[in-house]
């Protein structure tokens, strides 16, 4: 073979190869020079051995084999060979997949160096965060408990302020955060209505607390309202505290709150449990230092971070329109810092931050984590719950603004989507699911216990079903929330729906479904359970094709020319190879003709032309069986 037929065939310039000959110790070649098979040996063991020595190289990822040749500086057909080996079928000018790419420059002892594209580079500048800086922050604590039990009478003593008296009859009538600044550290309160707010809240998204307070008065004990509140808290899964109120009244029994509760499951720590039990007297300020300790306790235990290196997130607590300073929207900052100027966006408005106001009216030139304030500036008001978040300039929180804006419109149409029994099955598909939460109302207590009875029978193995609030009476807004906030369903027996809970339940998308027989519950239960359990995947045998004729078109390409003897065979479709009663290979048939066209299946007594993917092997007399993947439903064991 002459020199310029050696260098053409492994893609190198003649130049450059008389030059690696003469290196090697190869000298006194030409173009026209004959090289022996001798030579050719000598020159691949030294030159590759050399040449492999693992080094980086630059690649874009999209080369084909005639480009890494000259790249590597390595035969081409040293590359199509490897690839062979591989059983991986390419043409010199093909463009090869990363993947493969890098099977390669292992194989030849290159370390891929692949170059970004402007895109990628771009995006990794606007993706990069900066490193976190973590501090410890105050807990937020909300407070929850029956009207009357003296949840505001508690925060007023907390503060040494007289809240409680400016409120109508003292109920408390708007959310309000107050942070109380204690020598051993910091807690941030929040006063809410009641548990329905504070669920509203987790409805939008917003988990702002780290910490609840269920307050119960000593005199009159668990009321079905402080067991509504002890279930949204318990929903939301969060360290629960109680406080036995009114200690100080005559016929107080804080050993009777403590049995009824521990009934719910909030078991007191003198009695094994893990909940912490306070007296406390919101009129005398008995116990309060006690509770206050208590409550930095649990959040000493929580380890609460906040990370201050980034741009200022908060919740929004509250919001309302003043005719004086426009609209006033009041938040708990949650990371980094909120300062003067800054443009935000909240909800579907934004802004930039006029004035920052604490909690008694002081001005601030920037407030931090765990820190409750009021801002100016905003366009709009906001519902309680959205998120504020600090941007780079005031042009792109209005374009984010307006893109919110137009998502809203969208999502009116298509409304969020929710847990119905309906449904279940898909959800789980997705692995969205593994619980059915649910929120029953019934006629009365007795058949609060019977409808559970008949749920506890119901194998739980793999899909858990709770009960997450169980009463009597109407189905009402705060049970929907409940739902909304859990994605849960609402289950009545024999109770009628409040209009108001009809309308947020549509609003919400949550499925409401009442029954006159209570065995009808088990029952769609079990159906919607099965429902959810992830199917079981078999393979079924759709087809078999005989092998009557083997055509070899070349070294890779080769078609079995075969008789469908039962069913059909499909393209695409898994494929088992028998030969003589023994499974000789399996994968997937990719060719399928029936005559010269190229057809998707061919059915019983037909004859075809069948191609399987990395198979060179057919004999006359192998049967080809042709599978599909099939859903089987499972039942539950036991039902």
């Amino acid at each position: 073979m002459r020199i310029y037929e050696f260098a053409k065939q492994n893609n190198l310039p003649t130049k450059d190869l008389i030059k690696i000959l003469d290196e090697i110790g190869i000298k006194g070649k030409q173009t026209l020079s004959i090289i022996t098979e001798e030579e050719i040996n000598r020159f691949k063991e030294i030159y590759f051995k050399k040449e492999r020595e693992k080094k980086e190289i630059l690649l874009t990822g999209k080369e084909n084999v005639k480009e890494l040749s000259q790249k590597f500086g390595i035969p081409s057909n040293e590359i199509l060979k490897y690839l062979l080996e591989e059983k991986i079928i390419v043409n010199i000018n093909q463009k090869l997949e990363k993947d493969i790419i890098q099977k390669i420059c292992e194989k030849f002892n290159f370390i891929p160096v692949f170059e970004k594209e402007e895109k990628e580079i771009q995006e990794e500048k606007k993706e990069k965060i900066e490193t976190p800086i973590l501090v410890k922050r105050a807990p937020v604590v909300t407070v929850m408990g029956h009207v009357d039990h003296g949840k505001t009478t508690i925060l007023d003593k907390i503060r040494n302020s007289n809240v409680a008296e400016k409120e109508v009859g003292q109920i408390t009538q708007k959310i309000g955060a107050y942070k109380v600044d204690l020598p051993e550290g910091s807690i941030v309160f929040l006063d809410t209505p009641g548990h329905e707010a504070f669920t509203a809240m987790r409805a939008m998204g917003a988990k702002i607390t780290d910490i609840v307070v269920l307050v119960v008065a000593a005199d009159e004990g668990v009321k079905p309202q402080t067991i509504e509140a002890l279930d949204h808290a318990k929903s939301a899964n969060v360290p629960i505290i109680v406080a036995i109120n009114k200690i100080d009244k005559p016929n107080a029994n804080p050993e009777k709150i403590k049995q009824q509760l521990s009934e719910y499951g909030l078991i007191p720590e003198e009695w094994g449990g893990n909940t912490v039990y306070v007296n406390v007297s919101g009129l005398t300020g008995e116990g309060i230092n006690d509770l206050l300790e208590m409550i930095l306790l649990v959040g000493e235990m929580l380890e609460l971070k906040a990370n201050i290196n980034c741009k200022c997130e908060g919740t929004v607590i509250e919001s309302y329109l003043d005719k004086f300073r426009g609209p006033v929207i009041s938040i708990i900052v949650e990371n980094g810092k909120l300062k003067v100027g800054d443009p935000f966006v909240v909800g579907n408005t934004w802004g930039k931050v006029r004035a920052i106001i604490d909690e008694w009216g002081k001005r601030l030139n920037e407030a931090g984590p765990s820190t409750p304030i009021e801002i100016l500036g905003a366009h709009e008001i906001v519902i309680p719950g959205e998120k504020l978040k600090v941007v780079d300039s005031e042009k792109e929180a209005k374009e984010i603004s307006e893109n919110r804006k137009r998502e809203k419109e969208i999502s009116t149409v298509l409304p969020v989507k929710r847990l119905s029994l309906k449904d279940l099955y898909e959800e789980i598909k997705k692995g969205e699911i593994k619980e059915l939460k649910i929120i029953l109302k019934t006629d009365f207590y007795n058949s609060i216990d019977a409808i559970k009875n008949i749920i506890s029978k119901i194998p739980q193995d793999e899909i858990k079903i709770n009960i997450i609030h169980a009463g009597t009476g109407p189905i009402n807004e705060s049970d929907v929330l409940l739902a909304s906030a859990s994605n849960g369903i609402v289950l009545g027996f024999k109770v009628p729906i409040e209009p108001k809970a009809k309308e947020l339940a549509k609003k919400e998308n949550v499925e409401i479904r009442t029954y006159e027989i209570i065995y009808d519950i088990g029952d769609e239960i079990v159906k919607a359970i099965e429902g959810m359990l992830e199917p079981e995947i078999k393979e079924e045998l759709i087809g078999q094709a005989l092998v009557k004729k083997v055509f070899k078109l070349d070294k890779n390409t080769v078609v079995a020319g075969c008789l469908v003897v039962s069913g059909k065979v499909v393209r695409n479709s898994k494929v088992k190879i028998v030969r003589n009663g023994k499974i000789i290979f399996e994968g997937v048939l990719t060719s399928l003709k029936r005559f010269k066209d190229n057809v998707n299946e061919v059915n019983y007594n037909n004859e075809c032309g069948i191609g399987v993917e990395n198979f060179y092997d057919f004999e006359e007399g192998d049967i080809i069986q042709s599978f599909i993947n099939v859903e089987v439903p499972r039942k539950l064991k036991g039902v």
